[in-house]
Parts: structure tokens; sequence; C-alpha cells
């Protein structure tokens, strides 16, 4: 039976490929950069490049069998399916970062501004503050440098944009990393399939990644 995989574009694609080609599986379509979204040169593997926040959306649907997405996206939007293995590629950590000025410690109610509303708020709700999360999309940084937050919480792999915006971190909430996850009917109809590619996959994963 043929897997159809929703795989995340960009960054994770490119970390990602080499494992399935190592695994065996006919990736040179999608490593040729054309501007093509579905693949199926390979009878047995069918892909799909989707941006990261609707890898779930397309798992949800059944409309792929598995989906390769960032754990930063499973943890914020939640979801129904079966987490099967960390690919331990794209390895980064949820922060919480400001200027250098900013107090965790402060009593007043705090502005956080972050991609991430739903991981933000489970963080200070842990810590037993009730804060007010602003939403926004891209280039985070600039939300405590414009005075419009007091911290953000984002990811981060090496800090370096951080450290050139002058923001320092205050705390690390979270690893991330690559995840494979699989549709729940998928996995009672293709259940052989998908544990060989399971398999495979975890003997040329990387067996230890460092941020």
């Amino acid at each position: 039976m043929t897997l159809t995989i929703a795989l995340t574009k960009g960054r994770t694609e490119t970390q990602v490929l080499p494992l399935l080609a190592a695994a065996g599986i006919h990736c040179e379509a999608i490593q040729a950069k054309s501007r093509r979204l579905i693949f199926a040169d390979d009878p047995n593997f069918h892909f799909i490049l989707v941006k990261a926040p609707d890898v779930l959306t397309y798992l949800n649907h059944g409309t792929v069998d598995i989906g390769i997405v960032g754990s930063d996206i499973l943890a914020e939007q939640g979801h129904r399916q079966f987490d099967m293995l960390d690919l331990n590629t794209g390895r980064c950590r949820f922060i919480l970062a400001s200027t250098a000025a900013f107090d965790p410690k402060q009593t007043k109610r705090k502005l956080i501004a972050t991609k991430y509303p739903h991981i933000a708020q489970q963080y200070f709700q842990k810590q037993g503050e009730d804060v007010e999360i602003i939403k926004i999309e891209g280039s985070v940084e600039l939300a405590p440098l414009t005075g419009m937050a007091d911290a953000i919480v984002d990811i981060t792999e090496t800090g370096t944009t951080l450290r050139e915006n002058h923001l320092k971190v205050f705390a690390e909430l979270a690893p991330v990393s690559t995840h494979l996850v699989v549709n729940r009917l998928a996995l009672k109809q293709k259940r052989t399939e998908i544990y060989q590619l399971i398999q495979s996959l975890q003997k040329v994963r990387p067996q230890e990644a460092s941020l």
C-alpha cells in the first residue's frame, strides 16, 4: 500500500529529506527544488509539501497517512493522532526572552508577545501568573524592543537572532524537534508499511542532536 506523507516545507524539508533518502525512499524529485507540491515518483511513498501549521489539518482530515512536522506545532495546536517518532532533527527550544531590563519576578500583569499563545499561556499558568498574550506573526523580537510587550515566548536554535537584537533568555520552556505523526485510521489500515518506515528511520536518524 502507498503511504501519503505531508512534509513541512522549508527547513524541515531540507533536514528530513536526507533521512528519507537514507531509509531507501526516492526523494530526487523533491530535492530538485521545483515548484511542485505533490510528488508521486516513488510508488510506495507519495508526498505533499505544506506549511507547518497545515500538516495536522491534512492529517486530521485523513488526506495523508503521515505528517512530518515540528513538535512546536503539535504542542500549540494539539492533535488526536499518534506521535510515533522523534526524528532528532530541527532541534531547538522554547524560550522566554526580553531586554536586559525585564524583571520576570515583577508583580504587574505582563504583556507577552508570541506566535504560540497556547504554549505561552500554559507556561505562565504553571508559574501561577496571569498574563496578557499578544499573538504576533514574524519578527517577534520586535515586541519588547518597541515596548509593545514585556517579553516574548518563541523558539530559538542558536540564539543568534536574540543576541543580535540585544535580547536575553530568561527561561527555557521545552525542547522542540521534528516528529513523525500518524493518522489513527491509517495506522490500522497500513500498519505494516508504517512500522517498516518507522524502523527504517530509526536506523538512520541522528542518535543525539545538540542545540
